[in-house]
Parts: structure tokens; sequence; C-alpha cells
């Protein structure tokens, strides 16, 4: 019996993982016979698990969703990452989440071998997390809402509010939720506009029932992420500038996050960063972390802030003068 019980919860383990298996590789896998791999999920059957199977050369076994949750089978990575990921969630930047997610970890860290444990606890004890309170929170149940939506293909419905505070009504295909720069963003074709929209999740308040259904189209981008990188980048920032850098493009990009803006190479040995911000003094930081030469023309405030931050570094250098 303990042999067989062992067996089942590899069976439900190799099951669990999204894809078909064929009656030939489980029982290669358990190193039994193919009888017995039926008889096997004929029992995970009796005991309340959705083993579907389908006939024919190209036929096979996989679990599907049921009435209730089965229990989740997690190798020692697996498990780590998501106690790891629970953890994060309990502090994160979206709102609704936190106790959940507690007693999610609760319930896991009760079980964890101590081996896992000790690795989870060191994780968390060796490392800092740096947030920040001006990034907005989002509530989990509008990001829930928003991924049912594409991933049903239902047209979506939100009172929405622009960076200047002015409110509209949109209607949309959703496609992609994309997390950058400390936000949430929706990818989505909208329907009256007739183009692709990149929009800020906190600032919207999806509206029900959703709409109807919609065929596909192909994405903006295949690179999701960077589309999202590239729409906010062009914000309408208070003060935008593109700074002639003497230094490789790729090796720029690698100094400074996506959310700072984006470089263009100009040769092997120039490129021009494209960046904004809201006051020169975050511009400066930017500029800062280049760690190369650099060519400032405009506009004017970034010049004379830049000129009188150099001022000020000479100034605090021992035995720089007046």
């Amino acid at each position: 019996m303990l042999e067989t019980s062992a067996r089942l919860l590899r069976l439900l383990s190799l099951l669990q993982t999204p894809r078909e298996w064929s009656g030939t590789e489980l029982a290669r896998r358990l190193e039994v016979s193919t009888r017995t791999v039926r008889n096997d999920v004929e029992r995970l059957r009796q005991l309340g698990y959705p083993v579907h199977g389908t006939r024919g050369s190209d036929g096979g076994y996989r679990l599907a969703a049921g009435t209730a949750m089965p229990p989740l089978l997690l190798d020692d990575e697996e498990a780590v990452a998501v106690a790891v990921g629970l953890r994060t969630a309990a502090g994160g930047g979206i709102t609704g989440i936190e106790e959940t997610s507690l007693r999610a970890l609760a319930k896991l860290e009760q079980v964890l071998p101590s081996r896992l444990r000790h690795r989870v606890n060191a994780l968390q004890t060796y490392t800092v997390k740096v947030t920040s309170d001006r990034g907005p929170r989002v509530d989990a149940a509008v990001l829930t809402a928003i991924a049912a939506a594409c991933r049903d293909r239902e047209r979506l419905r939100f009172d929405y509010r622009d960076r200047g505070g002015a409110a509209t009504v949109r209607s949309v295909e959703p496609y992609r939720l994309v997390n950058w720069g400390r936000r949430w963003y929706l990818v989505a074709w909208d329907t009256e506009r007739r183009d692709w929209r990149t929009f800020r999740v906190d600032r919207l308040a999806p509206l029900t029932p959703t709409g109807p259904r919609f065929a596909p189209r192909e994405l903006p981008d295949d690179d999701v992420a960077a589309y999202v990188a590239r729409r906010v980048g062009s914000a309408p920032w208070r003060v935008t500038v593109s700074v002639t850098v003497h230094a490789p493009a790729e090796r720029m990009a690698e100094r400074v996050p996506p959310s700072a803006g984006m470089f263009e190479a100009v040769d092997a040995e120039t490129c021009v960063f494209r960046t904004g911000a809201d006051n020169p003094e975050t511009l400066a930081v930017w500029l800062g972390m280049l760690g190369a030469d650099f060519e400032v023309t405009e506009p004017p405030e970034l010049v004379e802030h830049l000129r009188a931050l150099a001022n000020r570094y000479h100034r605090s250098t021992p035995g720089a003068g007046g």
C-alpha cells in the first residue's frame, strides 16, 4: 500500500505539469506497466482528481481544473520561490492581498522541511527591500478583473483619469498587464480611437459587466515590456532632454534602469540618451549614473542646474579652494 500511495503522489506530481502525458511516458517515468498507469489514473479519479484522457496515437492524460483546489506537489526550488513570493506580496504594492498572502505563507512554512525553511529565512534575513511610499498601489481585485478580461478576450470598459486628472470612459480590447517602473500598465486596443493604448492601472476603475468577446489582434510588439517602456518613456514630462553620450549604447543601457529613458546608438562609441522628469534634479541623477562624458545644451534650467551642481562638487573637494 505504501508503494502504491507513493506512486500515486508521483503520478499526481507529473500530471500537475502543464502538458499532456501519454500512458507510455507515464509508465516509463513510474517504472510500471501501462495497465498500472490506467489503474492509478482511475484511483485518482475516484479520489476526486479530474484526470482527462484521450484515445489514439496523439492521446494522453492531463489534469484539468476541478471544483476544489487539489494538493500541490512542489519541488525544492518551487517551494522556496513560492515562499519568497508570498513574503514579498505580503508587503508589496498590490492592496488587498497582504493578509491572504500571510495566511498562505503560514500554511506553506508549516510543512516546509527544515532545510528549505532555513533557505527561505536566510533570504528574508540577508536581503533588504527598498520601498517607496510614492509608488501607486493597485487593488488586487482590479488586477484580477483585468487579467480575466485578457484571458477571456472580453472587451473592458472603465473610468479613466489621465495625467491631468481629466476623466473619461474608455472601451478597449485588453491584451497584457505589464509591471514596469513600480507601476502596472494595461496594453489594449482602444475601440473608439482605433489604435493601441497604454493605460496606468492605478488610474482606472473597471465597469461591469464586461463587453462582448473579440477576435485577437497581432500585438504592437513581440516584446510587450519594451513597448510599454517606449510609450511610458515618451510621456509628457515637464522637462525632457536628448543628451549626447560618448559611450556605446549597450553599455549605457546597463547602467541606468529602463524607466530612466531610452538609448539610441549613433555609432560604435556614441549614443543619444532621451529621457525626461518633472524636475532637473532628477535628470541630473540619471546623467550622473552614466559614468561617461556627455554633452547637454538644453533646456536652460537643466544646464544651469548642472553647472551649479558641478561647482558644489568642486567646492566639496579638499584643497579645491574657492
